[in-house]
Order: structure tokens, then C-alpha cells, then sequence
């Protein structure tokens, strides 16, 4: 009923949305006689903020067209490579008719980056896929909105979610020889499940596995999400939380755990903060600020737009990674695609890599959550380990903004070219990389 009420309310709300949004435009065009009111900019950053607080935000796209790599600017195709029921394996192929710049993206690492299903759509790292084109082949795991997915298309666990790494993983290594795996929050613990997997069957693993602000272990240094989850019963967030869409969108009758519920929780880790953020948007409109009130609507552009999860998957997630530590305790098994159960066993990795990267200032995964890899994946030597810790970097930080481009990335690119092999196999010879 909760999901019904709220789209009734933002149906609603949607013609008023638009009026205030065609009100702002009236009032700060000085060619209309509403323009020439002496408050007629106040008046227009007021019905642009009610446009903006109102309205509804659609998925936003990754809008990456070209990138520079040392100096020559390579053309960007995204295309989807993969089609699941509920992610898409999306590539961000380069093109360049430069014959030195060619030459140099053939012999560049294939990265799979795994984005989070968590409530944001893999969107929120286009800072992370813009950086790492410059010197990688890049993919990412684009997860659908499960609002819009049909019945018939069957459910999906967080089980799922690790059969659906492994078969990327296989498919970048059919492509190039093998690949690289980045892992941003959430994925880190399905990830991990995956390469294990592979590892226990004896499959060729990733060369490197580099994770990020990820909850390996929620028990260290937990936050405030982490003792929601671990502090509620399995049993209260299914009657709390899980709802079924609405008739009106293609997944009818799916059991989810809503997108708007979840972003009523991220504004409530921090009211003041967005409170104060759309006041200074509201006085930078009235200044005439365009820089900063276009990073504004950039930056809530992509934070107010959430998707639905499946509710298997979120509340597998929720007993396997905060309440039963199944990862860190050995215990988690796994139904494979052919059905059949597999025990995770991270001390069975001998072959790949491992980097952990943590925020110093993280209220999401708490110091020591992702360092914890390291201990439970005692199959693979010291010397092929590293960790960093981001002085001053909060959540976001390690994968977003100047501190990843200037502290993180460099080391995430020295670390996955140390383990790339000098000329990795390739299926064909292209003119496109």
C-alpha cells in the first residue's frame, strides 16, 4: 500500500512540478513584463527549487563521448555487450585513427568494474569509468531497475548476482586472455564469492581483484548502516521494507525494496547537510552563480535517482554480509546456475591479486571492513597484497572526485599494470579498441 500512496502522491505532484519549473523560466526572462518585477530572480530561484524538489528523476546516462589519452582525444561508443534479465554488461569502446594512440590502447588492461547494487544506478561512478579509460579497456555491471522487470523474467539473489560476476569474468577472459575486476562498495562481498568459486573449481582467476570502501567484514569499526541492519531482524525488514510494485510499470507485482524508500534513508543519514545544500542552490540562483548551481543540479541529478532491488537479493544481503557474517565466517554456500551449492572459500584464491582501498572519513563501511580481505584470503602471498587508506576521503571520495583522480587512481593503475602481462591474449586483431 506504502508504494501505491507515494506514486499516487507523486503523480500528483507532477503538474505542479512542471508549472513551478515553467514559472522560473517566465520570471527570469527580462523580455516577459514578469521578468521586469524587481524580485523577479528571487521569485524564479524560489519555483526553480520547487521544481526541483518535486520532480521526478529519471536514470541518468553516463553522457562519456571522449576521452583524452596523452593528448589524443578518443572517441567513446558505449554499447551494451551483455544482456541479463537484470543488469547489462555495458562497454565503453574506444576509437582512435591515430596510429600511436592504437597501438596503445591494444595492449591496454581489460578492466570489469563492478558498481553497486544498492539503490543508485552504476551512474554514480562515471567519474571512476571516465578515469580509467584513459588507460584500460573498461566494462561495468549496469543494474536494471527491478520496478521494471516483468514477473515472467523469475527472481534474483543475491546468488544471482555472483553467477552473473563469474560469467562476465569469463567472458572479458575469452575475449582478452584474462582481465582485472574493480569492486566499488556493496560488490566487493559478491565479487569475492565469485572469484572464489572459480578459484575452488580450479577456473582461471582475474589478475587482480582492487576493492573498494566495501563491507568484507561489517562487524570492524561498524556504522550507522551497518547496526540498522545488524540491530533489526531478518523478519523485520521483510514486513518493513519489502514492498510489490504498483500495476503501473512493467514489473506489477514484483516484491522490492522501493528506490524512494531508500533514498528517504540516504537524506536521513544527513538532513542538514542537503538542507543547507539546497539553500546555498536557492542563493547562488538569486547571485546568478551558473557554475555552481549547474554542479548542484549535476550532483542531485544523479543522487535523487534510485532504482527498486529484488527483495531476495537485498535480504540475502542483508543476512549473508550484516548478520550472519557468512563471508568472514566460512559458512556462506552459493547455488550455482546449474543449481547446485557451492561453499565459498576465499582461502582457495593462489592467483590473483589483491588491493584494498579505504576511505579515512567512510560512514558507510567503517575502518577495517575492506582491509579485511586480506586475512581471509590467506592463499595468496604478502608480497602480492597491498592496501591504502585515503587520508580525509570519505564514501565517495575513493571512487569520486579529485582525491580519486589524484591519489587513489594512480595507484590503482600502477598496481593492475604490475600484474598485467606484457602482451595479453587477444581474440582478433581490430582497428578498434
Amino acid at each position: 500500500m506504502l508504494y501505491q500512496l507515494y506514486e499516487t502522491q507523486r503523480s500528483l505532484m507532477e503538474p505542479f512540478s512542471d508549472l513551478a519549473r515553467s514559472a522560473a523560466k517566465v520570471y527570469a526572462n527580462p523580455l516577459s513584463w514578469l521578468g521586469q518585477n524587481p524580485f523577479a530572480q528571487r521569485i524564479s530561484a524560489g519555483y526553480d527549487l520547487m521544481h526541483r524538489l518535486g520532480k521526478d528523476y529519471e536514470k541518468p546516462e553516463f553522457g562519456l563521448r571522449t576521452v583524452e589519452v596523452d593528448g589524443v582525444a578518443v572517441a567513446i561508443h558505449e554499447r551494451i555487450e551483455i544482456n541479463k534479465s537484470f543488469c547489462e554488461l555495458r562497454r565503453f569502446k574506444r576509437f582512435s585513427d591515430d596510429p600511436a594512440t592504437l597501438d596503445k590502447l591494444k595492449e591496454q588492461p581489460a578492466v570489469l568494474i563492478v558498481a553497486p547494487l544498492s539503490g543508485h544506478y552504476a551512474t554514480l561512478l562515471r567519474d571512476t569509468v571516465k578515469t580509467m579509460l584513459k588507460d584500460h579497456k573498461v566494462y561495468i555491471t549496469d543494474w536494471k531497475n527491478a520496478r521494471l522487470i516483468p514477473l515472467s523474467e523469475g527472481e534474483f539473489s543475491l546468488d544471482d548476482y555472483v553467477n552473473y560476476v563469474q560469467e562476465f569474468i569469463r567472458h572479458l577472459q575469452g575475449i582478452y586472455g584474462n582481465c582485472h575486476v574493480v569492486s566499488v562498495c556493496q560488490p566487493t562481498v559478491p565479487v569475492l564469492a565469485a572469484v572464489s568459486l572459480m578459484a575452488s573449481r580450479g577456473e582461471e582467476t582475474p589478475l587482480t581483484m582492487t576493492m573498494m570502501g566495501g563491507p568484507i567484514d561489517a562487524r570492524k569499526s561498524p556504522t550507522a548502516v551497518n547496526n540498522l541492519a545488524m540491530n533489526k531482524s531478518h523478519d523485520w525488514f521483510e514486513h518493513n521494507v519489502i514492498y510489490r510494485v504498483p500495476s503501473t510499470f512493467p514489473g506489477a507485482g514484483r516484491r522490492v525494496y522501493p528506490g524512494f524508500l531508500q533514498h528517504s534513508g540516504f537524506v536521513a543519514m544527513n538532513p542538514s547537510n542537503h538542507a543547507k545544500s539546497h539553500y546555498d542552490y536557492f542563493q547562488d540562483l538569486i547571485k546568478g552563480d551558473g557554475a555552481s548551481t549547474e554542479a548542484h543540479r549535476k550532483f542531485y541529478d544523479e543522487y535523487n535517482a534510485v532504482l527498486d532491488m529484488d527483495a531476495d537479493y537485498y535480504l540475502d544481503t542483508i543476512r549473508v554480509v550484516f548478520q550472519d557474517f557468512s563471508l568472514v565466517n566460512g559458512t556462506w554456500d552459493v547455488k550455482n546456475a546449474d543449481g547446485e551449492i557451492e561453499r565459498v572459500r576465499p582461502q582457495d584464491i593462489k592467483k590473483t591479486a589483491l588491493f584494498s582501498i579505504e576511505g579515512e572519513l567512510d560512514d558507510i563501511s567503517g575502518s577495517g571492513q575492506t582491509e579485511a580481505v586480506h586475512s581471509i584470503c590467506s592463499g595468496v602471498t604478502a608480497s602480492e597484497q597491498r592496501h591504502l587508506e585515503v587520508k580525509g576521503a570519505g564514501h565517495y571520495g575513493i571512487f569520486s572526485g579529485r582525491r580519486w583522480r589524484e591519489v587513489v587512481y594512480p595507484q590503482v593503475k600502477s598496481f593492475i599494470l604490475q600484474h598485467q602481462p606484457k602482451k595479453a591474449a587477444r581474440r582478433k586483431t581490430s582497428t578498434r579498441k
